[in-house]
């Protein structure tokens, strides 16, 4: 009974913290290095036809993409194959949530996701086990991403204010894994050769599982839903849920955007940025490593001021933050736009893009899903994370879609048009905070959340 009143604590957080950023770390390795090389994987590779004909069932594919959405060039398919496999990352976890919380359990599916994962980028290691592979990854990533969303969630009593600088410190964590990767994955996958770089994705996975596995005993203990228990939600509850799913909008649109800098964007840079360091060519891979790193001083700053904040009273709301990033993204690619009309763009213009958009980034993906563990329904709670993941699975099917529009507008407008969705995120944000707020409050009031059985869980 003691150990669950004051449980451990490392750095003024739950040690089980320290186990899920870890792990997410290796996780997150492995997808930012696979999506570091993907689009020039395709693109200067594996779409060329001698090796195009090798791959099992992407003649398949193609014409079947084809028949949805009409003919498309290379690099139009390339984008759309990009963002149907990051948006299939996302959208699993809705059936990963399933299985953690009605079926093994989270520990058990984050442990088998891990698995599924490490096979999944060691099979890229082929050209012919291509889809093979991304599919591997998918289902992975769907046993993974929501569960150890929630368990982060759990570990913390609801009305603990340490909830929203936890998940920015999880955040921290996944940009470490981002930040590393370029080096490693990215510079195997373009200076040595492809598979290497997705092999040392795998061997990152098995990292994370280590990880996961030795630290069992700091995470919430796993309570598997009876059948019955989302049949009991009251209607009060039913539109706690309905105004979470209308926050997810606008994190749709400014997420869209966020991630067009790491699919078409580099394949752009590839030709148009100016990377030549003393006589050597640096690959555009590497630009992740700056990403992480401004992602990961955009964290420690934003923690810092909400921490600064929140000790005078004054700390801005949850739904005001994801505003901020709204705002910052597209401040970000309308700066891009007009860099992009140079002939040549130095290479710290490039990197000016990338420092923007990182500072805005921890706005929004800590607040919605700070605002979801706190506010949703016990029984739903790690299926709502779930849908917070897909929302941005449909903002990678988004951007997939919007990829067909790079050629025929050129740089400077694509990255404009761009611009507009998280505009567009931002109007929507005003019009809908105060009502939103409203029903949150009172769900809170009325003790609706998630918090009543977490608390008593937790201490």
């Amino acid at each position: 009974m003691n150990d669950h009143a004051r449980p451990r604590t490392l750095f003024g957080h739950p040690v089980g913290l320290t186990v899920l950023a870890g792990t997410e770390m290796w996780e997150r390795f492995s997808f930012y290095g696979m999506q570091a090389l993907l689009m020039l994987y395709m693109t200067k590779h594996l779409l060329q036809p001698e090796q195009a004909r090798h791959v099992l069932g992407l003649a398949g594919f193609r014409a079947a993409l084809a028949a949805v959405f009409g003919p498309m060039t290379d690099m139009a398919f390339a984008a759309q194959t990009y963002g149907i496999y990051s948006g299939l990352i996302y959208a699993t976890p809705l059936a990963g949530a399933w299985l953690g919380d009605r079926v093994l359990g989270r520990t058990r599916t984050v442990s088998i996701g891990c698995v599924l994962m490490a096979c999944g980028h060691l099979a890229m290691a082929s050209e012919r086990f291509f889809l093979l592979a991304l599919t591997l990854i998918v289902i992975g990533a769907g046993c993974v991403i929501g569960n150890m969303a929630a368990q982060v969630g759990q570990l913390y009593a609801p009305g603990d204010h340490r909830r929203t600088r936890a998940f920015g410190l999880y955040l921290l964590a996944l940009n470490l894994g981002a930040l590393i990767a370029p080096l490693a994955i990215g510079t195997l996958g373009e200076k040595v050769g492809w598979h290497y770089g997705f092999g040392a994705a795998g061997i990152g996975m098995l990292f994370g599982l280590v990880i996961y596995l030795a630290g069992r005993r700091h995470l919430p203990p796993d309570r598997i839903s009876q059948r019955g228990d989302r049949a009991k939600l009251t209607a009060r509850q039913w539109r706690v849920v309905a105004v979470l799913v209308l926050i997810l909008l606008p994190y749709l649109l400014v997420n869209s955007a966020l991630n067009q800098a790491y699919g078409v964007m580099y394949v752009w840079a590839d030709t148009a940025v100016d990377r030549v360091v003393l006589g050597w060519e640096v690959p555009v891979t590497w630009v992740g490593i700056f990403d992480g790193a401004m992602t990961i001083a955009g964290v420690l700053i934003g923690n810092a001021l909400w921490k600064k904040l929140a000790d005078r009273g004054r700390e801005m709301s949850d739904l005001a933050k994801l505003g901020v990033s709204c705002a910052g993204v597209a401040i970000g690619y309308l700066y891009i736009s007009a860099v992009s009309l140079l002939h040549v763009v130095p290479v710290l213009l490039w990197l000016g893009f990338y420092l923007i958009i990182d500072l805005a980034t921890v706005w929004m993906e800590a607040p919605p899903q700070a605002i979801i563990s706190r506010s949703a329904p016990r029984s739903v709670n790690a299926t709502m994370m779930a849908v917070f993941k897909l929302a941005s699975a449909f903002g990678y099917f988004l951007l997939g879609w919007m990829g067909r529009f790079y050629e025929p507008l050129g740089p400077a407008l694509y990255w404009a048009l761009v611009a507009c969705l998280p505009l567009t995120g931002l109007i929507l944000l005003f019009a809908i905070k105060r009502p939103v707020e409203r029903v949150l409050d009172d769900a809170a009031r009325a003790g609706t959340a998630p918090g009543e059985a977490l608390a008593a869980g937790l201490g």
